[in-house]
């Protein structure tokens, strides 16, 4: 897996479509900003963003004063390399439905052909084909040109396969960069180090030690400001599509051949190719779709999810998904992978439990009669962290085990700032490095799995089950785990 370097990137021009919009201003500018201050960006790289926004660059720039500035942490805010940093910006106004106005981009980019170009799609995903021909039509996708597209693709199997043929059209998948923001993450590439950069759990990843696997992405915020854009998607498309199956396939990958970007990526696909196919009957017992209703933190009561902005009244859309997934493969038969997500929940938090089995025959007493097996507890959000739950015996005279846990918490290992997960997708755009970037088959997939769940929801009379904002979601969440013997980790 490639770790990123301070070594410089070639010379580029990085082009932003929705560059007024709150991607933009909250993680992309401020990512660049800070490779900027690392001295990874050529002096000759420019950031050129564009929007519907009649502005120019010195308008733009005071933008970015009041919207992108704010989300760089102050310790690590330097005026001068601020101001350094600026030289690079550049805008200039389009309409992406008229062809007509990629025209300013023509005389942007006239004679840096030989640059690399990435097309950044901040912007709704019914644009991306509209601008992918906005672009070849004016001339400007060259050999070293990239294009970059946020989730989601597509809302079934059926609209990717439309979307991904009209990005064809303009370009070849060697320049299609699908964006998973997960996978930039620090500790999600620090899964493949633990995977198979060390000896001493290859013996142990396997159904034989091992009796489930739970993964757990919650946030506590309600949909906000998203609310038209949410109810038409849901959580199941929105979160268990993408970020909880990229988690999933990454726990339970074989070892690729190489770091090289297509054989990390196709050990990744032939897991999300033996997952148990959930359809009908089968679709409704393994999972569990919730809904937020209002309820209160330690900060103030929040409202329920009927009660927000443009939500209807009547809405059925989940915001909270529990499922129990199968990979049908010789390393994890019989063991079950629970995933869950969901808004409104008691805390934020992002983590992998892996739960192992216990010894088969304990000749101690325990200070908790195991009541817990070993646990490897993996969190990515808030903060990064690895604990290693184990039995060691306790203080005094008898021999009693007691739970411990070793911790790494890489805060207190890694003292320089921790990068933020778009950091490294610019730098990866920028170098055309794929291997964090989803391919079409795989997409395609994954899709193939979700859309049979989402059909057998729409026949059925269930309706979502609320849960109180604050909590950890409907309790169906609790016997869908319990009916195995197991309990969902919560520390």
């Amino acid at each position: 897996m490639n770790l990123i370097s301070n070594e410089a990137v070639q010379p580029f021009d990085f082009i932003v479509f929705g560059g007024t919009g709150d991607l933009s201003m909250r993680k992309l500018l401020p990512s660049l900003y800070y490779r900027h201050c690392e001295g990874q960006l050529t002096s000759d790289g420019r950031i050129i963003a564009s929007a519907r926004t009649n502005t120019d660059t010195a308008g733009f720039i005071e933008l970015m004063e009041k919207e992108a500035r704010v989300h760089i942490e102050p310790e690590h805010f330097n005026e001068d390399h601020w101001q350094s940093f600026l030289q690079r910006i550049h805008y200039t106004p389009v309409d992406v439905m008229k062809p007509e106005d990629y025209q300013s981009l023509v005389e942007l980019l006239h004679g840096r052909e030989d640059r690399v170009r990435v097309f950044y799609l901040s912007v709704a995903p019914f644009l991306f084909a509209t601008i992918c021909k906005g672009v070849d039509a004016a001339g400007l996708i060259t050999p070293e040109s990239r294009v970059a597209l946020e989730k989601p693709l597509g809302r079934d199997q059926q609209s990717a396969h439309e979307i991904n043929d009209q990005l064809a059209e303009s370009f070849d998948e060697n320049q299609i960069f699908r964006i998973d923001h997960y996978l930039g993450k620090e500790t999600v590439q620090n899964l493949l180090a633990l995977r198979f950069g060390n000896a001493l759990f290859e013996p142990l990843w396997r159904s034989e030690r091992i009796s489930d696997v739970q993964i757990t992405i919650a946030e506590s915020l309600g949909v906000g400001g998203r609310g038209g854009f949410y109810d038409t998607t849901g959580a199941l498309r929105d979160m268990v599509q993408n970020h909880l199956l990229q988690l999933l396939v990454i726990i339970a990958m074989e070892p690729p051949a190489s770091v090289d970007p297509d054989a990390v990526r196709d050990e990744k696909i032939k897991v999300l190719r033996a997952l148990k196919p959930l359809i009908g009957q089968e679709a409704i017992e393994n999972t569990v779709r919730g809904q937020y209703k209002g309820g209160a933190y330690a900060d103030g009561t929040v409202p329920g999810y009927l009660d927000e902005k443009d939500i209807p009244a009547d809405s059925d859309t989940e915001t909270f998904v529990a499922m129990r997934a199968e990979i049908e493969s010789w390393r994890w038969a019989g063991v079950p992978f629970y995933l869950r997500t969901g808004k409104r929940m008691e805390s934020k938090t992002t983590e992998i439990v892996i739960n192992f089995k216990k010894v088969p025959h304990s000749i101690f007493e325990t200070t908790d009669g195991f009541s817990t097996p070993n646990q490897l507890v993996i969190r990515l959000q808030p903060e990064e962290s690895i604990r290693l739950r184990v039995y060691v015996k306790a203080w005094g005279d008898d021999i009693q085990l007691k739970p411990v846990h070793l911790n790494l918490d890489f805060n207190d290992v890694f003292q320089k700032r921790r990068m933020i997960a778009y950091e490294r997708i610019c730098v990866d755009l920028i170098r055309g490095n794929p291997t964090l970037f989803l391919r079409r088959d795989e997409v395609d997939t994954a899709w193939a799995f979700i859309d049979p769940i989402r059909e057998a929801w729409d026949k059925s009379n269930d309706s979502v089950k609320p849960y109180t904002a604050g909590s950890w979601g409907p309790s169906a969440a609790n016997s869908l785990i319990s009916r195995d013997g197991f309990k969902w980790y919560e520390d």
